[in-house]
């Protein structure tokens, strides 16, 4: 006797799809004609570019270092021949006079019995070499601050201060740059002859004060004026005035461009020749006239000229290192808000 067939209910019929829907990791087969999704990429195709990215950084960090190692190379190779000359003078002026003729001054490398310190002494036993070093401070040091000083306060006027021609004043000031040096010798000289200080020492220091004051304005002003104004608004807001401001707020805060251009004013007076063979006198000449003098005198006479030169450069030279990031950051000053 066959059993009859009992169709399911719509109840039973539910509680099976919700069975299967709900079971986990329960495969739910395709309906006809559905549309299947398409595959995303081929196996390992994710990691083959990365596997390239990869590849390519790395070449990328390879060259790059490559470039800084070559660039670091010929940065060293152009600072050692910017030294030679320097080494050069500095073994000469302790070798004889006839080793220097004689031979090159690298042979004293390998040779003590070159070295000695007489060519320095006979120099400094001169008391007319001594009293120049004297002259070239008493020249260099006002001259050098009488520029930071009136730039410093005439930048500061230039950058805060509003007054009718500011602007057009200014671009006067940067129009005396281009001046040459040369146009202004024979007026100026027949000036301070008038007024009875050429030939002295205020003399040459006023002519380097006055042809150094147009770079320091123009320097100054550009990084004063890149100070925030909310600094200057804030300390007005306490009771600052214009002086205060200008000593507690614009001097500390422009400190780095005020060192370099105190080391450009006095690697320039320090190392001046056509001011001075001029304007000052010549009982009592600074460094350069007076090693100038020497030459004329005894001709090419290196014992005395090379530690004489040496001693001239020597001064500059240990202010540009001992200062030497607040030169570099005064020089950037300005460039990079």
């Amino acid at each position: 006797m066959s059993t009859p067939h009992i169709p399911p209910s719509s109840a039973d019929s539910g509680r099976g799809e919700d069975s299967d829907a709900g079971t986990p990791g329960a495969l739910t087969p395709a309906r006809p004609g559905s549309p299947r999704r398409p595959r995303t990429g081929a196996p390992g195709e994710g990691t083959g570019s990365a596997r390239r990215s990869g590849e390519r950084s790395v070449a990328s960090r390879v060259v790059s270092a490559t470039a800084g190692g070559a660039v670091r190379v010929v940065l060293i190779l152009f600072g050692l021949l910017w030294l030679l000359p320097t080494a050069g003078l500095f073994v000469s002026s302790f070798r004889d006079p006839r080793d220097i003729s004689a031979s090159g001054w690298w042979t004293a490398l390998t040779d003590a019995s070159q070295w000695s310190v007489g060519n320095y002494t006979s120099l400094l036993e001169k008391s007319a070499f001594t009293d120049s070093i004297w002259t070239t401070v008493a020249i260099t040091v006002p001259s050098t601050a009488l520029v930071v000083v009136v730039g410093a306060m005439a930048a500061y006027v230039f950058a805060w201060l509003d007054f009718p021609g500011r602007d057009w004043l200014f671009l006067v000031v940067v129009g005396l740059l281009v001046v040459p040096i040369q146009v202004a010798l024979i007026p100026v000289a027949r000036l301070f002859n008038v007024l009875g200080i050429f030939e002295t020492i205020p003399g040459v220091v006023l002519f380097h004060a006055a042809f150094g004051l147009p770079f320091a304005i123009f320097l100054l002003r550009n990084f004063f004026a890149e100070i925030p104004r909310e600094l200057l608004e804030a300390a007005r807001l306490d009771g600052a005035g214009e002086i205060r401001l200008f000593t507690r707020v614009v001097l500390p805060l422009g400190g780095p461009a005020i060192a370099a251009l105190a080391i450009f004013q006095f690697m320039w007076v320090w190392n001046d020749l056509l001011v001075a063979l001029i304007f000052a006198s010549s009982s009592n000449p600074p460094m350069t006239v007076a090693l100038q003098q020497e030459m004329r005198q005894f001709g090419a006479n290196i014992d005395v000229l090379a530690p004489g030169a040496f001693i001239s450069m020597l001064v500059p030279l240990a202010i540009f290192f001992a200062f030497q990031r607040q030169f570099v950051a005064g020089v950037m000053a300005g460039s990079v808000k």
